[in-house]
C-alpha cells in the first residue's frame, strides 16, 4: 500500500513510535525490508539515495520498489534520501516516490531555504511529501571522517533556527543533528535528546528524522521516540548483516564445494530481513 511521508509520519505520531526508514541498495534490500515489515504488520520507509546511484541507477531500481510499495499489504513510503539537487528530486518524484529529502545541510542557511521551498512546491505537483535537514552530523555526511565524536565539523540544530526553517519552507518533516553520525560508530554517540523535544515544541510538533541510526543503543532509540522522532534512516548495520552471512556462508562450504550467486543473496536477503525486523521492532516498540 503505497502512502505519502506524510502519511506514515501521522500513523508514527498516532502510535507515539518512530517508522523506519531503511536505504534499498538493491533488489534484495528491498524484499528484506518488505518482507520484514509484512511479518510484523508494520508500515515501513523504503529509501534510496543518491549517492548509491553508482550501485543501480535510480531510473532502474525507482519503479520496481514503487511497484512493489503499491503491491504490500502494509502501509510504504517510498522516499528519496538526501537528494542534492532540485533535479534528481524531480526526477525520483517522476517515477512515483511519494517522499522526498533535500539535503542543504552544508550549504548557507539562506540557500537551504531556498532550495528547501522550492522542493515544496514541487512536492505539490506530485502529491509528495518533504523532509529537509538542518544542521549537520560532521564529515560523514559527506562520506568522509570515521564516525567518531571528535568532529568539529559537525553542527547541531538550533531549535529556534529550525522554526523559522519550518515556518519559511513548510516542509514536513525535519532531519536535525543531535549527535548521530552516519556510517559505523567507533565511540559511543552522545545524543542530545533536548535539542529534539526543542524542535517538536517551538516548531508546533514538525515529525523530527533521525539520521545515522545504526548502531544506537536500544535505550537511546526509545528516548529518541519519547523526544518525539518519528522516522529513523537506518542502512549501515543492515547492510553489515547481509555482507556478514555472506562470509559465514562461504567460510562453511566445503573445501573445493562450489560456491552460487543465488545462494550468496539468498543469505544476504535473510540476514537483512532478521536486522531489519529487529530494528522495526525496536522503533515501534514491540515486545519478543
Amino acid at each position: 500500500m503505497l502512502v505519502t511521508l506524510k502519511e506514515i509520519l501521522a500513523i508514527a505520531e498516532e502510535r507515539n513510535i518512530a517508522i523506519g526508514a531503511f536505504n534499498a541498495s538493491g533488489l534484495e534490500a528491498i524484499e528484506a525490508e518488505i518482507a520484514a515489515a509484512e511479518q510484523l504488520d508494520l508500515p515501513v520507509i523504503i529509501q534510496f539515495a543518491q549517492c548509491h546511484e553508482t550501485l543501480v541507477p535510480l531510473s532502474t531500481i525507482g519503479p520496481i520498489m514503487v511497484d512493489m510499495a503499491k503491491k504490500a499489504s502494509v502501509p510504504i513510503c517510498v522516499h528519496l534520501d538526501h537528494g542534492e539537487t532540485l533535479e534528481y528530486l524531480e526526477e525520483a518524484m517522476k517515477i512515483g516516490f511519494t517522499g522526498i529529502m533535500y539535503d542543504g545541510s552544508v550549504l548557507p542557511y539562506e540557500e537551504n531555504v531556498a532550495n528547501s521551498k522550492k522542493a515544496v512546491e514541487m512536492a505539490k505537483k506530485y502529491g509528495a511529501s518533504v523532509e529537509a535537514e538542518l544542521g549537520s552530523m560532521g564529515k560523514r555526511e559527506s562520506g568522509t571522517g570515521d564516525g567518531s565524536e571528535q568532529d568539529d565539523t559537525k553542527i547541531y540544530t538550533d531549535p529556534d533556527l529550525a522554526a523559522k526553517f519550518v515556518e519559511e519552507t513548510g516542509i514536513d518533516a525535519l532531519a536535525c543533528s543531535f549527535g548521530t553520525t552516519h556510517g559505523i560508530y567507533l565511540t559511543k554517540p552522545k545524543l542530545d535528546f533536548d535539542i529534539v523535544k526543542m524542535v517538536r515544541e517551538k516548531t508546533g510538533n514538525i515529525p523530527v528524522v533521525m539520521h545515522g541510526g545504526s548502531g544506537v543503543s536500544k535505550e537511546d532509540y526509545c528516548k529518541a521516540v519519547e523526544a518525539g522522532v518519528r522516522k529513523i534512516n537506518y542502512f549501515t548495520y543492515m547492510d553489515k548483516a547481509g555482507g556478514n552471512a555472506v562470509v559465514k556462508y562461504l567460510n562453511e562450504l566445503e573445501e573445493g564445494a562450489p560456491a552460487f550467486f543465488s545462494s550468496i543473496f539468498t543469505a544476504a536477503r535473510e540476514a537483512m530481513k532478521e536486522d531489519v525486523k529487529a530494528a522495526m521492532k525496536v522503533f515501534a516498540r514491540v515486545e519478543d
